[in-house]
């Protein structure tokens, strides 16, 4: 037998080893009794010659002798020459033994010898390695040569089109030699424990990639238990590896699609997931009522389908496959893939080779040529359901980049596009919802401010973002008898359409006690017991009307009732946040006040504070959303709107521009009303007011100084009908009152005559009889005037009637 090339596997080892030294240039300089043993030669006999004559053959000789000389450590079979002449065939180790600057200065050698029934099995084993199914390979530390078995090398005969059996060629490829390959083969050889591989080949345009597994283990030398070498099996897990792929896809995709309830966003996510991971492009068209938030039609969509574009995504910049813009409307004809798997409500795998496919590009130029420029050769189109109900389809394409779609690939898509189908019902539901309960929410507010002279106002209303769904806030601005208006903020604890209902219900009884013109501190009491009987008001209740009204109810509000006459403003408040208060001369403070429980909690007083406001004073009433957030709270907040409305601005509504800007996020997570009032004053020129004695005959000088005052204002025309109210409601004073008595006469966009009195008793309307004497005085003051009522004050009651100005 020959000496086998470096590197070779070692069979049928025998525990009969021998040593012997063997010198740099080949000559043995030390002969064990083990090897006199093996080659009956003596010591004497062999120690001086050269190692090379004890080999049986030339072929040997020479590799053998090579190996000593040029390699450091070598392994390898060979065969020697008995000394009675006979061969005997060895496996051969050669050890360098190193001087004291490391240079090798001999060679320790042991051979082992094979048994006598070793060589057959060997042979088997040999030929097992080469024969193998699967790629086998050894690497010598030593020579650090590689033995590959036929797989391994890819010289096994390959049928067309059969997968690959090995990635050695590209692991140990001159040019391109995989470095963390060698360093896990190393690392198997110096820790001497097996180690696992995985090696992923680039797949070529045309065909998918492979995975590979590679298993490592050391090899020993069974003489002396060191490791010579390292051993590999290869497996093709490409199956496992896309496998794993699609799980993580589809796991990835449980966070990352619908992380908001917005189905344009929703349908973006789902684009950006899948791309390139799945496809090279990827397009998502809705039904236009999705985009809206209305319930489609349920089942297939029948007929040529008309979408439009959301999202789209692709591997190159800009998107330039788009053929539809996003946001446009595109039509599907009934054959083209998309039109087909939204009828049938089943994904569609098309391409080149299906007609529709050919045919459905050709008819819009667009498509065309960018199928032709990309070279899309390989389409999915999937519906997008969810409750049965079609939301519209998304289309996943490759192009010459990338192999042909596969089944599994379309199972993979028909998961993917499930998920974003949820996703997007959901926030096509939530759009819905939120659009209703705004437009609820909007309808319940102030769409215009009443005219009223008393104060100049604007207003800013925000509902939250998206996350948080619409509230209670709600402001309204309400004119009262004798010029005077009440500025209202309110805020309803909580989100939705039961908070947004409540809100409706406060602010119609605010301004239905407005009407009646109680005291700020009276109107929040009764409030107070409202709200308290709508939270135990429990007989709407119904598990089948998710929006009724009930439960504890919580909420604040503010009520200020500003008069121009006296300049006065009276506040209560029932916990909500205080206002801030702007004076002429540019002092910036927040309004002190007494602040009352929230409504609702019952049994506990609120407090009025009045203020004497020079004319030209802010008031900034808000709710809390404007000044309170996560990183501060409200005493911050209110701080940080003081010094915006310190900085003098041009107007109200710029103010109100600059309190959003500087102090609101991009996506407020709570409502927000602002309302801004800057309060007026009535003069002297346009009020007229006197103090009258209990004595009937002054009703004639009553008459007689209000027609005066009339023509000094130049309304002589008012005359007839202002005598007969005077007359009238001092008449009623008089009789049915008590002192003090006062008329009051007031020039603004009416003209109001007030009659006060100290009786808190107020006249009402009756029907006269025939023959009653009285009974019709108040019912002709409300048939010639605009309106009258009567208003409870702390010294009595005022009677008041309006009448419209005569046209200049």
């Amino acid at each position: 037998m020959t000496a086998s090339d470096q590197g070779s596997g070692h069979y049928g080892w025998s525990p009969d080893a021998v040593t012997a030294t063997v010198g740099p240039g080949g000559i043995v300089t030390g002969w064990s009794e083990g090897a006199r043993r093996l080659l009956g030669y003596r010591a004497a006999e062999v120690v001086g010659h050269a190692a090379a004559e004890l080999l049986a053959t030339r072929e040997s000789s020479e590799t053998a002798g090579l190996a000593l000389i040029d390699s450091q450590e070598w392994s390898g079979t060979a065969a020697l020459l008995h000394r009675d002449g006979h061969r005997v065939d060895v496996t051969l180790h050669a050890h360098p033994s190193l001087d004291g600057d490391g240079k090798p200065q001999g060679f320790v050698v042991t051979a082992t010898s094979d048994t006598a029934g070793s060589g057959p099995d060997r042979k088997m084993m040999e030929w097992a390695f080469a024969q193998a199914s699967i790629a086998l390979s050894t690497y010598a530390t030593g020579s650090r040569a590689w033995q590959l078995n036929a797989v391994a090398s890819g010289s096994e005969p390959a049928r067309k089109g059969a997968p690959r059996t090995s990635p050695y060629p590209d692991l140990l490829d001159g040019g391109h030699t995989d470095e963390g390959f060698l360093r896990r083969v190393r690392r198997v050889a110096e820790e001497a424990r097996p180690m696992r591989y995985e090696h992923l080949t680039p797949a070529p345009p045309d065909a998918r990639g492979h995975a590979w597994i590679i298993e490592m283990w050391p090899v020993r030398d069974p003489s002396t238990g060191q490791v010579c070498g390292v051993g590999t099996a290869t497996f093709d897990s490409s199956e496992q590896h896309r496998a794993r792929q699609r799980l993580a896809l589809l796991n990835e995709a449980g966070t990352r699609i619908g992380t908001t309830l917005n189905v344009t966003r929703t349908a973006q996510e789902l684009a950006d997931l899948a791309v390139p991971r799945l496809a090279d492009f990827v397009s998502v068209d809705l039904l236009d009522s999705v985009t809206r938030g209305e319930e489609p039609v349920p089942g297939p969509v029948d007929a040529t389908v008309m979408l439009r574009r959301v999202a789209h995504q692709s591997r190159a910049a800009g998107v330039p496959e788009a053929s539809v813009g996003l946001g446009k409307i595109d039509a599907y004809p009934a054959f083209s893939p998309p039109a087909r798997c939204l009828t049938t409500g089943r994904p569609v795998l098309s391409g080149t080779d299906d007609p529709d496919f050919g045919r459905w590009v050709a008819l819009d130029e667009a498509r065309s040529s960018s199928v032709r420029t990309h070279g899309f050769h390989s389409l999915m189109a999937v519906p997008l359901q969810a409750r049965g109900i079609t939301l519209g389809v998304a289309v996943f394409t490759r192009s010459t980049t990338s192999a042909p779609f596969a089944q599994d690939d379309l199972i993979l898509a028909e998961e993917l596009a499930g998920r974003a189908a949820v996703g997007v019902d959901n926030a096509r539901r939530y759009t819905r919802e939120r659009t209703n309960a705004l437009t609820l929410q909007r309808s319940l507010l102030p769409r215009e401010l009443p005219e009223q002279t008393a104060v100049e106002v604007a207003y800013r209303y925000l509902p939250a973002g998206s996350g948080a769904g619409v509230g209670g806030d709600w402001f309204d601005v309400v004119p009262l008898s004798g010029t005077r208006v009440a500025l209202v903020v309110g805020d309803v604890v909580g989100h939705g359409i039961q908070a947004c209902a409540t809100m409706g219900r406060l602010r119609t009884a605010v301004r239905t006690l407005a009407d009646v013109d109680l005291p700020p501190d009276e109107l929040l009491t009764h409030l107070d017991d409202l709200v308290t009987h709508l939270s135990s008001d429990k007989d709407d209740a119904a598990p089948n009307e998710p929006y009724a009204v009930t439960g504890e109810i919580g909420a604040t509000c503010l009520y200020a009732v500003y008069d121009p006459v006296a300049r006065v403003c009276t506040l209560a408040s029932a916990g909500h946040v205080p206002p801030v208060l702007v004076l002429p001369d540019g002092t910036v403070s927040v309004v002190r006040l007494n602040p009352g429980p929230l409504l609702g909690v019952g049994g506990l007083p609120f407090e009025a504070t009045e203020l004497e406001l020079p004319e030209g004073s802010l008031l900034a009433f808000c709710t809390d959303g404007l000044i309170e957030a996560r990183d501060h709270d409200i005493g911050l907040g209110l701080d940080r709107l003081c010094a915006v409305l310190a900085s003098p601005v041009p107007s109200l509504e710029v103010t109100c521009d600059a309190v959003l800007e500087s102090l609101l996020p991009e996506s407020p997570g709570d409502d927000v009303a602002l309302l801004l009032a800057r309060t007026r004053a009535l003069h002297t020129d346009q009020v007229a007011a006197w103090a009258l004695p209990s004595d009937p005959a002054i009703v004639a000088d009553a008459r007689a100084q209000a027609a005066r005052q009339l023509a000094v204002w130049g309304l002589e025309e008012a005359a007839f009908v202002t005598e007969l109210v005077v007359s009238e409601l001092v008449t009623n004073a008089i009789r049915y009152g008590s002192v003090p008595i006062g008329l009051r006469l007031i020039r603004d966009r009416t003209l109001i005559c007030e009659v006060s009195d100290a009786s808190s008793t107020a006249p009402h309307l009756r029907r006269a009889r025939t023959y009653d004497e009285g009974g019709r005085g108040l019912h002709m003051v409300a048939q010639l005037t605009q309106g009258w009522g009567t208003r409870q004050t702390s010294r009595g009651k005022t009677i008041w009637a309006e009448q419209l100005l005569p046209v200049s």
